[in-house]
């Protein structure tokens, strides 16, 4: 096979990305060198590298290497390209999940302006160096009307004030801004918090015995009784029957009255006192020497 029939081509690869321009190399008679570009998509200071092809002299067309002459084969050189400095660009990153799932809220994303100084290297820069309109940053979101929902109010006091008792509260159906009140239908039954819980203050007081004021001596003169009431009372004022006997009060109690010495005038009716029904057993006792019998009995113990 004969080299004088084909002819060796080169070209400068571009590593930088970039379309470079085709330049002629000096050579023999019917050799050409030409500049090829790639395709990738980097845009920072690259490096043009010289390839030589061998191509048939006829019709131009590329063939294998072994068909030109290796002796004859140009070195491989490289030269800077792209050196002018990529442009700045924005950053956008995806938005962030919204404040609020209805009644309007606000979500979020970083816009930063950036320029690559290298295959993975970049720079960022003020807001200023890009150019281009800013992208907005933050915007409204779920702009919807939320639907009505359950606000329930404060507990009340546990009742009663001790022992098991139950706490209430109102719960009502409100609009997501609590400026409207709706009928509890319009919102989920299932969904209602509690109106009433049980609760504890603690173990209650056990019944105690009350007792009221002493009552009027049963004699006007000299020794009687009085009585008072005495009840089992629980810690709320009701009747119980859970108070100890063995504490209980005495409901009666002896009680004397301070006699009138003054003897009995003329004028007035010596009698026995008809509520006194021993006067007989004064007597039968010789008890009429005492100023108290003997003026509750005066008839019975007239002249003894």
């Amino acid at each position: 096979m004969e080299s004088s029939a084909l002819v060796r081509m080169l070209s400068y690869l571009c590593w930088s990305g970039h379309q470079c321009n085709s330049l002629p190399l000096a050579g023999r008679a019917g050799q050409l060198a030409s500049f090829k570009a790639n395709t990738l998509a980097a845009a920072w200071t690259g490096v043009q590298r010289q390839e030589a092809v061998c191509k048939r002299l006829d019709d131009n067309s590329i063939v294998q290497n072994n068909y030109c002459d290796p002796d004859s084969k140009p070195p491989e050189n490289q030269r800077a390209c792209n050196t002018e400095p990529c442009p700045p660009e924005w950053f956008i990153g995806d938005w962030l999940e919204c404040s609020k799932t209805c009644d309007g809220g606000m979500r979020t994303r970083a816009v930063l302006c950036i320029r690559k100084i290298g295959p993975s290297e970049e720079e960022t820069l003020d807001y200023s160096g890009c150019l281009t309109h800013r992208p907005i940053e933050i915007e409204s979101c779920n702009n919807q009307s939320c639907p009505p929902q359950w606000v329930a109010l404060d507990w009340s006091e546990c009742t009663p004030k001790c022992g098991p008792g139950f706490k209430h509260r109102i719960v009502l159906c409100k609009s997501s801004d609590l400026s409207k009140t709706f009928p509890a239908a319009q919102c989920p039954e299932e969904n209602k918090p509690p109106v009433r819980i049980r609760c504890s203050l603690g173990r209650c007081p056990p019944p105690r015995w009350v007792t009221g004021d002493w009552g009027q001596c049963s004699a006007q003169c000299g020794l009687g009784q009085q009585m008072r009431t005495v009840q089992c009372l629980s810690y709320t004022g009701q009747a119980s029957s859970d108070c100890p006997e063995t504490v209980r009060p005495p409901s009666m109690q002896q009680c004397e009255s301070k006699c009138d010495s003054t003897p009995i005038s003329n004028t007035e009716e010596c009698k026995d006192v008809n509520k006194v029904a021993y006067c007989p057993l004064v007597l039968k006792f010789k008890f009429c020497s005492r100023a108290y019998f003997r003026q509750m009995c005066c008839k019975t113990c007239q002249g003894h």
